[in-house]
């Protein structure tokens, strides 16, 4: 079937400890697969759209661990190029809840070797729509031509998450870079802590009037909330408080909530709170990824009048035991 929204970007092998403790102290492993935009993929195809995934992979058996966990989780993979001459991307991760640490082993990797070429894969070309990060174009040349292709493509609508990721830019790359290719997307992600450093914005206006060109930008302010902005229309919504066991793997899941609610014809106020949903039950777990609230509930808090809201999320997610990925 067509994908509502095709994700584009690497997807590798994720290695953590298998129990509470720093890596080297860690005497098992536990594998996953994690990537900002296959993330978001999982995140809508658990919310009941149809995603799908455009990468590379190694033909090796962590790339066949990436494509059948994606599978698994109702992602479209047949876009996956198997490569046989590069190997899959790794990274390990010591999870805390003050924010992880992070160990790349990703150069030369088959996510990599993404070009412009790619732009014209049917899964783009037939989708609704595009999602992209800001990690892409930072792994190769040809994955930054492709990122800007696609961006700049008048035919195409494209999300694009900043997703600042310093260790895998330059000295001072990564700001001008991620401004240029944000001014051409349709709808921009940007963290307002993220935007501040790469930019001097310390505010979400001052993000909004350093970025005018964009549709749509959502500037998310950690645990405070979320604003969206339309135009000159400005929507503000805040985050439920949540106990956070570790926080990478949030902004992908806030993506994927509100781009569905996008694809559910919701309002703005609507977008940023199933955002925050999505957000709050992977703060809650220590994967990447983690189960969506139920259909049911999703629709009960929705419907929250504004001063409920942050307590009624509150009280939900706590009584759903974690978030525990489903």
């Amino acid at each position: 079937m067509t994908p509502q929204i095709t994700c584009v970007g690497e997807t590798m092998l994720l290695l953590t400890a298998a129990e509470p403790l720093p890596l080297d102290r860690s005497p098992l492993l536990a594998m996953g697969v994690a990537g900002a935009e296959s993330n978001v993929a999982c995140g809508l195809a658990a919310l009941g759209h149809r995603a799908a995934w455009l990468g590379g992979v190694g033909d090796d058996p962590f790339g066949r661990i990436v494509v059948e966990g994606l599978r698994e989780r109702g992602v479209d993979v047949s876009g996956v190029r198997v490569d046989p001459d590069r190997p899959t991307g790794l990274f390990a991760k010591d999870a805390a809840p003050t924010g992880s640490t992070v160990h790349y082993y990703r150069a030369g990797s088959a996510g990599s070797a993404l070009g412009p070429e790619d732009a014209g894969h049917p899964l783009v070309r037939t989708a609704g729509a595009v999602h992209l990060s800001g990690v892409t174009p930072a792994l190769s040349p040809g994955c930054d031509a492709l990122t800007e292709s696609l961006l700049s493509d008048p035919a195409l609508t494209v999300s694009f998450d900043v997703n600042h990721r310093p260790r895998l830019w330059g000295p001072g790359e990564a700001a001008p870079r991620l401004l240029a290719l944000a001014r051409l997307a349709d709808t921009v992600f940007v963290g307002r802590d993220e935007a501040e450093a790469l930019w001097g914005t310390p505010t979400a206006r001052d993000v909004r009037d350093l970025l005018p060109e964009p549709p749509r930008l959502v500037v998310k302010d950690a645990g405070n909330g979320a604003t969206e902005f339309e135009g000159d229309r400005e929507v503000y919504v805040p985050a439920p408080p949540v106990e956070v066991v570790e926080p990478v793997g949030a902004g992908d899941a806030f993506a994927a909530g509100y781009l569905a609610g996008g694809l559910r014809d919701l309002d703005a106020r609507g977008r940023l709170r199933l955002g925050h949903l999505c957000a709050g039950r992977v703060l809650r777990v220590a994967g990447d990824l983690a189960a969506p609230p139920p259909a049911r509930l999703v629709d009960e808090l929705l419907a929250v009048p504004d001063e409920r809201w942050t307590e009624r999320a509150a009280a939900a997610a706590a009584a759903a035991g974690g978030g525990a990925d489903e």
